[in-house]
């Protein structure tokens, strides 16, 4: 097929173009924000040390493996959220009967075992185990903690919210989220997932992704804003980020929509 050299030196030229963007812009931005991460992570791993020392239920999860951190989130190149994974109860259940979208709640399944759990006093009268509770407690730690960090003069606590917020610098926000970490458990509100008919994912990747499982974050739930529910304090969010990330991996055709996969996120 004969091409006009006209034709071949536009193309040239928008190579040309598109391989300068990437030289100029985009690896010059990732490097910074790999730059930043790197900053990000070791403030907050030394402020969370000084947390496991007043209280060593809340200990650090966030780990570097081979240049990734797990529980890291980038939301832009100044925002980033990391999730610190709390320790199992062991006798709570998971109860998620529908009644608060996109969020679930853990109860006692015998009010006789409430001072057998880890986390007693975070339980509710009603035996639930209070996310805000949790994170009320965890702020006033992370508080504390960043007063006497190595990093002090740089790190400050957001105070003007409920979430545990840090500013970096003036310029960076970091939200720290605490969290359970639900492996080999699939929630009643997410079984219609995959829809019947399609042909992607393969069984095989729908049982490793629910293997996997899902998280419960103790964060704000915007679906319960203004509603008054009385266990909106307790409920904890359903996160299905790993799951998400597990479907993309492998260069799949993915169009997690069109599968019926929907994040509570």
């Amino acid at each position: 097929m004969l091409v006009p050299s006209d034709m071949i030196a536009a193309q040239s030229k928008m190579v040309y173009q598109m391989n300068k963007y990437c030289t100029d812009r985009v690896q010059v931005r990732k490097a910074q924000i790999h730059k930043t991460i790197q900053e990000v992570c070791r403030i907050v791993q030394d402020v969370l040390k000084e947390v496991e020392v007043q209280e060593p239920r809340f200990i650090s999860s966030l780990n570097d493996y081979n240049g990734r951190y797990d529980g890291l989130e980038v939301i832009s190149p100044t925002e980033f959220e990391i999730i610190i994974y709390l320790n199992q109860m062991g006798v709570l259940n998971f109860v998620d009967d529908g009644t608060l979208p996109g969020c679930a709640v853990l109860k006692l399944s015998d009010g006789r075992k409430r001072s057998m759990s880890l986390w007693v006093e975070f339980i509710t009268a009603s035996g639930y185990l209070s996310a805000r509770k949790i994170r009320s407690r965890f702020q006033t730690l992370v508080a504390q903690a960043c007063d006497k960090c190595a990093y002090r003069d740089i790190v400050k606590m957001i105070a003007d919210t409920t979430e545990v917020k840090l500013r970096i610098r003036e310029r960076i926000i970091v939200q720290i989220t605490p969290a359970f970490k639900c492996a080999g458990l699939w929630p009643r509100s997410a079984s219609h997932w995959p829809l019947p008919g399609i042909p992607w994912p393969h069984p095989n990747i729908v049982a490793e992704v629910k293997t996997e499982g899902f998280d419960m974050l103790s964060k704000e739930c915007i679906a319960l804003q203004g509603k008054n529910s009385a266990m909106e304090g307790d409920a904890w969010v359903l996160c299905f980020t790993d799951a998400e990330n597990r479907l993309l991996q492998g260069n799949y055709p993915v169009n997690l929509r069109k599968s019926g996969f929907k994040s509570a996120m």
